[in-house]
Order: structure tokens, then sequence, then C-alpha cells
């Protein structure tokens, strides 16, 4: 794992790995060491830093580095986290259980309130506790994301 640098300023936004592996470079440019290939689309990213065609990136485990623009996208996803299933519910406050995720899933961000965001996957609508995914600022709120690609 890299070496945890100071903790970045700010995160610009939050995106997600467009093809099905991406690499994490040490510096902005293709000759810079690889230091990690992930290899799930849809990997959620927090970008702190741009330049040029490149955004400096973390992780949810605070690694950071360097991809090129052309492996991100901004659909946005969350990476479900902690320990043991969490429910998805039918709606923010809770009520019916419609699934349970395991850490490490990954699902499309729809919307959030104040403590639960709703997520999507293939099979799955509903909403989960904003303290179980990475992938979204604990002050986000808002109805629909714009639909990009």
């Amino acid at each position: 794992m890299v070496a945890a640098e100071a903790a970045p300023s700010k995160i610009l936004r939050f995106v997600s790995q467009r093809p099905e592996k991406a690499y994490l470079r040490e510096g902005p440019t293709y000759a810079h060491k690889v230091l990690w290939v992930y290899r799930h689309r849809g990997y959620p990213f927090a970008v702190i830093g741009q330049f040029d065609t490149w955004r400096r990136v973390q992780t949810v485990d605070g690694t950071l580095g360097w991809m090129n623009a052309s492996m991100l996208s901004d659909k946005r996803t969350v990476l479900v986290t902690g320990k043991g299933r969490v429910k998805i519910t039918a709606d923010a406050e809770g009520g019916k259980v419609v699934a349970f995720a395991d850490p490490g899933a990954i699902a499309d961000l729809r919307s959030c309130v104040r403590e639960a965001c709703r997520v999507k996957s293939e099979r799955v609508d509903g909403w989960i506790s904003k303290d179980r995914i990475w992938g979204v600022s604990a002050n986000e709120v808002f109805d629909k994301l714009p639909r990009r690609h």
C-alpha cells in the first residue's frame, strides 16, 4: 500500500472508474510508475487535484495517486463499507428491507437525503445509510443527479 501523505485539503468531486481496468500512477504522466491496477468498472474515487488531462485521486482507504481523465467517468457510484451486511430499504427512513449489501459492493448513486442515499444496481433499488457508503460527502443532499457518462 502507498504510504499515507498529508490529508488533501478538499475533495473536489467524486467520480468512478470507466473501463474494466484502470491504472493508478505515481505522477501525472504515462512515464510514472503504476502503483495499483484497479479491475472493477464503477469503482468510486475522490478527485482532489488536476493537472492537464490527469486527476489526482484518493480511494476509500486513503491511497493517493494519478489517473488519466480517460479512465474516469462523472457517473456517481458508492462503495459499501464497514463490517457485515447492511440493509437496503424501500425508503430513506427505513421501512421494508429490499436487499442486503456486503462490504465492497458497488452501486450507482441516485439521490441523497441527510442520513441515507438511494442506490441502484442490476437487481436492487433502495436506500442505504450514508454511514455505510463511501463516494458521497456527509453533507450532500440532492434529488437527482444529471445523467453523464
